[in-house]
């Protein structure tokens, strides 16, 4: 264990030291856990979003998006539960007044991987980490925020942040089906970002209060939940192993029993991962019936029923529910990727540690660095139109400043697949040296060859 949390202390120290993801708010002292992507986070987490989309909506014809807004009018909380139910269990220390979610006082006792899973604690047994104080009886505390729209501040006109986009997708659900014309079964997906007040969050960016979600609402017949739920983690494995290429014996795959699901679903996976703080919820797939809709009806007054185009048959279809983390996706992202090697120094037969994030091609933040082998004048004019062109379809870094060796170790670090070195024979024979990431293999290559080579290379 110490390993593994020295490997999660590298990653947010390298996460801030090249610009993936610095402390929210730094200058002023920081909030608490608050975190600003840089321009390398913004590009990976960008990066991530797109080949999401892509997967699960782009190349699908079962599946269409949408952008939901933020704030709702608040009785889609009301019908969705959340106003009512949407809480943590709280305590309080009586002697230094701090505030603890109860499943997470579990972490404090040093209980194994997986237990955020164990039954609840006796907390009458328990004593602050803190200050060794006595807690006072748990409570519910609601995790939505609140604020108000318009000038008076008062009950009128009070709304929420949404804590989930599914709500927007629920109450869309009549307009996009007119308006498509799809046929059951079909999917509404979205990317977008949610807020919830959590009581205790942190480790790096797994639990904040501000963080994305893509999820999508797949529409079916009841009599098709169990075929379609399967499918669709299929679809997941595919997705972990073949688009974010993970190593999948870090994944665990934990069915919800009976009695631990939210009321309204019928069978619940979390897909879980070995973070090095432990085993937690990376992600999840539920079949939530027709409950959403259902409620949605009541409340509203408006038929959301499904007319079979067909038969003529009238139902409320019911729903499977794949749910993800982007921020999470992120944090397993840089974790596989981190690696510590050796690699050969300029001096024959000596080596140094190098580390090198192994990010799959398609989603690091740079795919190509061009490096003149010096400032000289006439090695940036053969370079940077090289860049320029190059630009036209990867993401490219130009970088000029230190020894070559300096530079090829500071592009491993931030994961860039390729580098290619101007050097003074090229403005002779016309070619550049083209430095591949994990194998370190170095080929010579026309510059007219370059664009052609990498757009294959990134293909594969």
């Amino acid at each position: 264990m110490p390993l593994e949390n020295d490997k999660m202390e590298k990653i947010v120290s390298l996460a801030k030291r090249r610009g993936f993801i610095f402390p929210g708010s730094e200058l002023y002292g920081g909030l608490a856990n608050s975190w600003d992507y840089g321009p390398l986070g913004h590009a990976l987490k960008q990066n991530i979003k797109a080949a999401w989309w892509k997967f699960f909506v782009q190349e699908r014809d079962d599946m269409v998006p949408m952008d939901s807004a933020i704030i709702m009018n608040p009785r889609v909380w009301e019908a969705s539960g959340h106003l009512q139910n949407f809480s943590d269990p709280l305590v309080e220390c009586r002697a230094c007044h701090r505030r603890f979610r109860a499943d997470h006082l579990l972490e404090m006792r040093s209980a194994e991987p997986g237990y955020d899973k164990e039954a609840p604690i006796d907390f009458s047994k328990m004593v602050c980490p803190e200050c060794g104080g006595r807690f006072t009886e748990q409570k519910n505390f609601n995790l939505m925020f609140k604020t108000f729209i318009g000038p008076a501040e008062d009950s009128a006109s009070v709304v929420y942040l949404r804590p989930e986009t599914a709500a927007g997708m629920f109450v869309n659900f009549k307009n996009i089906q007119q308006v498509t014309r799809r046929r059951l079964p079909f999917g509404i997906a979205q990317i977008g970002k949610n807020f919830r007040n959590e009581i205790t969050p942190g480790n790096f960016i797994f639990r904040t209060r501000e963080f994305e979600i893509g999820e999508f609402e797949y529409f079916i017949r009841a009599s098709a939940w169990e075929a379609t739920f399967e499918m669709w983690l299929g679809e997941i494995k595919h997705w972990w192993k073949d688009i974010m290429q993970v190593n999948m014996d870090n994944l665990v795959w934990h069915e919800i029993p009976d009695g631990k699901r939210a009321h309204y679903s019928k069978r619940t996976v979390d897909i879980e991962y070995q973070y090095p703080f432990g085993v937690k919820e990376l992600h999840g797939i539920a079949y939530r019936t027709d409950f959403d809709l259902s409620r949605h009806e009541q409340m509203s007054g408006q038929d959301l029923h499904y007319t079979d185009s067909e038969t003529g048959e009238k139902f409320i279809p019911h729903v499977i529910e794949p749910t993800f983390g982007i921020d999470r996706m992120l944090l397993v992202a840089l974790l596989e990727a981190y690696h510590e090697e050796q690699a050969p120094t300029a001096k024959e037969g000596e080596t140094e540690t190098r580390v090198v994030m192994k990010f799959p091609r398609h989603l690091a933040p740079i795919q190509v660095a061009v490096l003149p082998l010096s400032k000289k004048e006439e090695l940036a004019a053969a370079a940077r139109p090289l860049a320029e062109e190059l630009r036209k379809q990867f993401a490219v870094d130009y970088d000029e400043t230190q020894s070559i060796g300096k530079r090829y170790r500071r592009q491993d670090e931030v994961g860039t697949p390729f580098c290619i070195t101007v050097d003074f024979d090229s403005l002779n024979d016309k070619a550049v040296t083209v430095r591949e990431r994990d194998s370190m293999q170095q080929t010579r290559m026309a510059i007219a060859e370059v664009g052609a080579y990498l757009r294959e290379q990134f293909e594969n």
